[in-house]
């Protein structure tokens, strides 16, 4: 029985899915440009946010068949009030509870992590440059961001900053994000920039995994570079530079995804599953939750219908067809 139940986490590629990102608010502190339109976007009306109860029932089932890490995320996920409750209420499940955060709230939330067995923080900081980061998030919040990582690592707190990388914009710090790992058990994960509405997002922009690689080399000897063995199920190639206390490491969704070992499934904040990032359709598991109905065949039928690779875009080409970019803003499906 047990075993069956499990099953409906698994996908027909042979893919298990153990690990579900909930977003809990569409809203934010930031404007960031890659992740919301600069004219920002229509909320969903309050009535169709999932309650914390909704959120803990939904998490409950995922656990129950099969998911042992769940990932808090948004818009921005501690500017929720009822934040703390939430992270209290999964904390009581067999997981490993983690979250992603852009920062600014973070010196609050310290104790509530401690409490809820939280260890690991990422952090988005696409900058190390103030002016850079005000241009980006549309807010000036950069110094409070920084003395909050510094926090976090004090507290003894993993912290991986996930660095989106824009070409003519962030791609000459590449190196300079490498050299905050030389004393601080930092991670340092670059994103390639990704498709999403209202982003603008186009291929000249896109900083790829060989371009990272290239400025890497140019500046450390090869003997000094060290490549990392990989967690399973890891979406990114982890690297360090010998003597280093801490790492970095490339996600490369754009020119060398990471499909054939997903294990994630993502709930919006509105309550609709999301069986891949880039997935255009979406499954409403709020209202028959609501409606008092079982919402374990609607989770099957999802994973169910996953595809193979990036919701079909299993080529550089389709992937720059602006017909397959017919998705949310990434502030409405929580990364």
């Amino acid at each position: 029985m047990k075993n069956e139940k499990k099953s409906i986490l698994t996908d027909t590629f042979g893919r298990e899915h153990n690990y579900l990102r909930i977003s809990l608010t569409e809203r934010c502190n930031l404007r960031c440009t890659y992740c919301m339109p600069a004219a920002g976007i229509t909320l969903s009306p309050k009535s169709h946010i999932m309650t914390y109860e909704e959120i803990y029932t939904i998490a409950k089932e995922f656990v129950a068949n099969g998911v042992t890490k769940i990932r808090l995320t948004g818009g921005e996920p501690l500017v929720r009030k009822d934040a703390a409750l939430i992270m209290e209420k999964l904390a009581t499940l067999p997981i490993e509870l983690a979250i992603t955060t852009n920062g600014v709230l973070v010196d609050r939330f310290i104790e509530t992590f401690k409490k809820c067995g939280i260890k690991t923080v990422n952090i988005s900081l696409d900058s190390l440059s103030a002016s850079k980061n005000k241009s980006i998030t549309r807010r000036d919040y950069f110094t409070k961001v920084y003395n909050n990582i510094q926090l976090l690592l004090k507290e003894g707190f993993e912290v991986k900053l996930n660095c989106v990388l824009m070409k003519g914009f962030n791609d000459n710090e590449i190196v300079d994000f490498i050299a905050l790992t030389k004393k601080q058990p930092l991670q340092i994960r670059f994103i390639e920039f990704m498709p999403f509405d209202g982003n603008k997002w186009n291929m000249e922009k896109l900083v790829s995994l060989e371009d990272i690689l290239k400025q890497v080399y140019n500046r450390y000897d090869i003997s000094d570079f060290i490549r990392l063995n990989d967690k399973p199920n890891d979406t990114a190639k982890n690297y360090q530079i010998k003597g280093y206390k801490g790492t970095f490491a490339i996600i490369s969704s754009v020119t060398n995804p990471f499909c054939d070992s997903c294990n994630r499934i993502r709930l919006t904040a509105n309550g609709h599953l999301k069986n891949c990032l880039f997935s255009t359709t979406e499954s409403d598991v709020l209202t028959p939750l609501r409606n008092g109905n079982p919402i374990a065949a609607v989770i099957k039928k999802a994973v169910l219908a996953k595809k193979n690779t990036r919701n079909g875009m299993d080529t550089l080409q389709k992937f720059k067809d602006p017909a397959f970019h017919n998705n949310r803003s990434m502030i409405a499906i929580g990364g």
